[in-house]
């Protein structure tokens, strides 16, 4: 068996005192979070958090913090998820964007009606620890956030090269 933790993005928005929110189907259960996903193959984290608000809402979204960095184990499953969790500027709507088909619908609840949900209703318990941390006003700048690549000659690289040969 290979593990293999799921590293997934998430943004906290704000606006007039509402965060944005989505409803979407989990194991035939409408569930509530934060706009957000998995990071995909060469994608930067920044980039994955763009692109799910985007799928999900229709916002293009700029972010601005990183709220906080949590690790979630689930023992039933034996998964683990790393959720990179953010904040920032919603810059334009897009009315014709068409979301995600997972996603029923967007909403903008105040923390008392996130809250209010029976913690059932909630993805999972990163909802409301992300929304508490927000609300504490826990923010990283994103310049602790660093996206690098493999140069070619590195040994990180998938064919080794430079590697003296056996001798026999």
């Amino acid at each position: 068996m290979v593990w293999k933790p799921r590293v997934v993005v998430a943004a906290v928005l704000e606006k007039q005192g509402k965060y944005l929110v989505v409803e979407e189907e989990v194991d035939n259960k409408n569930v509530i979070n934060q706009p957000a996903g998995h990071l995909e193959a060469n994608e930067s984290i920044l980039e994955a958090v763009r692109r799910e608000v985007l799928e999900e809402t229709a916002w293009r979204f700029e972010p601005t913090h990183l709220v906080g960095i949590l690790h979630l184990l689930n023992p039933d499953t034996k998964r683990i998820f790393i959720r990179f969790t953010f904040t920032g500027k919603l810059l334009e709507f897009l009315p014709d964007y068409q979301i995600d088909p997972d996603i029923i619908r967007t909403h903008w609840m105040s923390y008392e009606e996130i809250k209010s949900q029976e913690k059932l209703f909630w993805r999972s318990p990163l909802v409301m620890r992300s929304l508490d941390e927000y609300r504490a006003g826990t923010r990283y700048p994103l310049d602790i956030l660093h996206t690098l690549q493999v140069e070619p000659e590195s040994c990180l690289t998938s064919s080794p090269k430079n590697v003296p040969e056996s001798v026999s």
